[in-house]
C-alpha cells in the first residue's frame, strides 16, 4: 500500500520550538514525530511514502539520506508555494507517481492507534470515491465536523462550526482514504482546500464515506497536544509504541547513564546521559538525552529536549523545553510554556504560558 503525508506547514503554534525544526521533525518520547507516523503505517502494510514538503524540506533529507524512516521508503515532493490541503496532495501524487493508485492520506502530526485495516476494509465495502476517519471529541468547535447515515454516507461537512451548533461530536481525524478519480478531479497548479472544495463535493455527488473509532487519537499541533502525545505514551496510554530504553519498574524508563540518587517517579522517561542530581525531582516527565537536573529542581508533567538544563531550585511543569535551552536558578515555568533551543530563561523569571524567545 502507499501513502501521503503532509508535512508542509510552518507549526505556526509550536514556535519557538518550529523555529529550528519542522513540526514532524520534533521528537516524541526520543523520535521524531515523522517516525513515529510511519511506524504505524508501516505496521498496516504500507511500504511507501511521498512526504508532501513545505517549510524546511532540508531537515527531512538530512535526517534521512538513505530514503527510508522506520523501514518504509519515502519519496518527497516540494511545494514551491503553498497549495492548502488538496493542492498538495494533488501535488505530491503527481510528483511521486501515486496518482492513479488508491492512497492513504493523513496529516503528519496525527499520532493514533487506529486499525487502518479495519478502515481500508469499510471503504473498500463502501465503493466510496474517498472515505475519511473520524474521533470523537468533546469540543468539535475547532474540527471538521462530519455528520453521517448509519452506513457512513456523510450527510454533510461542517468546517469548524459555531460552539453548540455541531449536530454531532464526531471530526475529521485528518486521515483518509482517496481513490484516483477523487485525485484526478483536484484543480491543479493552484491552492485547493480537500475540507471547503473537495469534500462538499463529494457531499453533493453521494460519494464520501466515514467511518468512526474511538482509538487513540490525538492532533500533536498545539503546545498542549504536542506535550499530551508525549506523557500519554510514558503513562501506558498507546499500545505498541516503541521505547530504546529499559523499563526499571511499571511506568519508569530510564536509560544507561541517569544518576542514581534522584527521586524520579513512575511514569517518566529519561535518556541516555541525562544527569538527574540528588535532590531533584523528575515526575510524569520526558526528560531527552544529555539533559541536566539539578539539585533541588523540579520537573513535573513536562518535555525537555535533548541537551536542556534546569538549574537548581527551578519548577519546569506542563512546559517544553527545547534543545540546549537552560533553565536559570529558582525560576518557574508553567502554563505550556514553550522555550526555544539554546534559549536561557533568566533567574527567579515567572513564566506562565510563555514563549521564549517569541
Amino acid at each position: 500500500m502507499r501513502a501521503l503525508v503532509l508535512v508542509g506547514g510552518q507549526g505556526t503554534r509550536l514556535r519557538p520550538l518550529t523555529y529550528d525544526a519542522p513540526k514532524q521533525m520534533l521528537p516524541i518520547v526520543g523520535r521524531p514525530m515523522i517516525a513515529r507516523v510511519l511506524e504505524w503505517l508501516g505496521g498496516y502494510g504500507v511500504d511507501e511514502v511521498v512526504l508532501s514538503l513545505g517549510y524546511r524540506p532540508d531537515a527531512f533529507l538530512a535526517a534521512y539520506p538513505d530514503g527510508h524512516i522506520a523501514g518504509v521508503a519515502i519519496r518527497y515532493a516540494v511545494e514551491d508555494s503553498p497549495l492548502d490541503t488538496a493542492g498538495a496532495i494533488a501535488f505530491a501524487a503527481r510528483e511521486a507517481g501515486f496518482e492513479d493508485d488508491r492512497l492513504i492520506v493523513l496529516n503528519g502530526d496525527v499520532l493514533t492507534d487506529l486499525d487502518l485495516g479495519r478502515f481500508v476494509e469499510f471503504h473498500e465495502r463502501s465503493g466510496a470515491a474517498a472515505t475519511i476517519a473520524l474521533t470523537p471529541v468533546e469540543d468539535p468547535s475547532a474540527f471538521g465536523v462530519v455528520p453521517t447515515a448509519p452506513d457512513g454516507h456523510v450527510l454533510a461537512f461542517i468546517e469548524k462550526p459555531e460552539p453548540g451548533t455541531a449536530p454531532t461530536n464526531l471530526i475529521n481525524a485528518g486521515i483518509y482514504i482517496l481513490e484516483p478519480p477523487t485525485l484526478a478531479a483536484i484543480p491543479r497548479d493552484r491552492p485547493v482546500s480537500i475540507e471547503r472544495e473537495i469534500f462538499p463535493l463529494l457531499v453533493a455527488d453521494g460519494g464520501l464515506y466515514a467511518a468512526s473509532s474511538d482509538a487513540y487519537w490525538i492532533d500533536s499541533g498545539t503546545p498542549a497536544t504536542y506535550l499530551g502525545a508525549q506523557l500519554d505514551i510514558v503513562r501506558g496510554r498507546r499500545r505498541g509504541v516503541a521505547l530504546d530504553v529499559d523499563e526499571v519498574a511499571p511506568g519508569l524508563r530510564v536509560a544507561t547513564g541517569v544518576r542514581a540518587g534522584a527521586e524520579i517517579h513512575a511514569p517518566a522517561y529519561v535518556g541516555a546521559g541525562s544527569v538527574v542530581a540528588p535532590g531533584a525531582e523528575v515526575a510524569d516527565a520526558v526528560i531527552g538525552e544529555a539533559c541536566r537536573i539539578e539539585a533541588g529542581a523540579s520537573v513535573r508533567s513536562a518535555v525537555l529536549l535533548d541537551r536542556a538544563v534546569v538549574r537548581r531550585g527551578a519548577v519546569v511543569e506542563s512546559s517544553v523545553i527545547g534543545w540546549g535551552a537552560v533553565v536559570g536558578e529558582g525560576a518557574t515555568l508553567t502554563g505550556g510554556t514553550l522555550v526555544g533551543a539554546g534559549t536561557e530563561v533568566e533567574p527567579g523569571a515567572l513564566l506562565d504560558g510563555a514563549r521564549r524567545p517569541v
